[in-house]
């Protein structure tokens, strides 16, 4: 079990999301530690970003939670948390005007958007399938021998985490557009200039890199069951 190609798998990639995840949050700890120019809030900043680009419907909120913003599409609100809401900090800053990336790319009909949005049903009931067929399988093996063939069940496992791995992939380009959206305006505006800016773009850097590792980790977990598959048929 400890030597199986999906065991080692996870391990590797459970290792890079930690490595990664620690790494961004300290340098959001570092630079949360620099203050904007002007010393305007995270609050403030979204809401200048939403007006600068035209976008007036969209409600800038608090929520709770640490790195828990978010643009919520359904009900256009951009959700910062407390930290970031009340925050006058680089690091407050490029994640408010991130999270103002999405709203916008929302309001320009960003296509990888669209795309992203248009498959989070189809990625929950992926989601659920795979629970059921991981108990079926397992059902099958102790308790109900046959309940439901392998190669049936591989198929299945396949076709989900080849959703998956689409929306991990499609993913990127919508983070790092947002990224670099939020870039370029928070230097127009005058919000970031020189190292503070510099600042701003490594925190965002680290940041695409959890949507990286993820996405990475749903393709090694969908060629590693293809090939078991493959391997079956042979």
């Amino acid at each position: 079990m400890f030597t199986s190609p999906l065991f080692i798998i996870f391990i590797v990639f459970m290792a890079l999301s930690w490595i990664v995840s620690a790494i961004l949050k300290r340098r959001f700890e570092k630079y949360s530690h620099t203050p904007t120019n002007g010393g305007i809030s995270g609050a403030e900043i979204a809401q200048k970003m939403l007006y600068d680009n035209g976008i007036y419907d969209v409600k800038v909120l608090s929520t709770g939670g640490h790195l828990s913003d978010h643009y919520n599409p359904a009900n256009k609100t951009v959700n910062l948390s407390n930290e970031v809401f009340n925050g006058c900090n680089v690091a407050a800053a490029a994640v408010a005007a991130h999270e103002c990336g999405h709203a916008v790319q929302h309001a320009r009909a960003y296509a990888p958007l669209k795309l992203r949005s248009a498959l989070v049903p189809l990625q929950n009931v992926s989601s659920r399938i795979l629970n059921v067929i991981f108990i079926a399988m397992f059902a099958g093996a102790i308790l109900l021998p046959n309940l439901i063939p392998h190669n049936i069940a591989l198929i299945v496992i396949i076709a989900c985490y080849g959703i998956f791995t689409l929306f991990a992939f499609i993913t990127l380009p919508v983070e790092i557009n947002a990224s670099q959206r939020a870039l370029v305006w928070l230097n127009n505006a005058g919000i970031t200039g020189g190292q503070s800016h510099v600042q701003a773009k490594d925190a965002l850097k680290w940041a695409a890199y959890t949507y990286v590792v993820a996405a990475l980790s749903a393709l090694a977990t969908l060629i590693y069951y293809i090939m078991i598959f493959v391997n079956r048929r042979n």
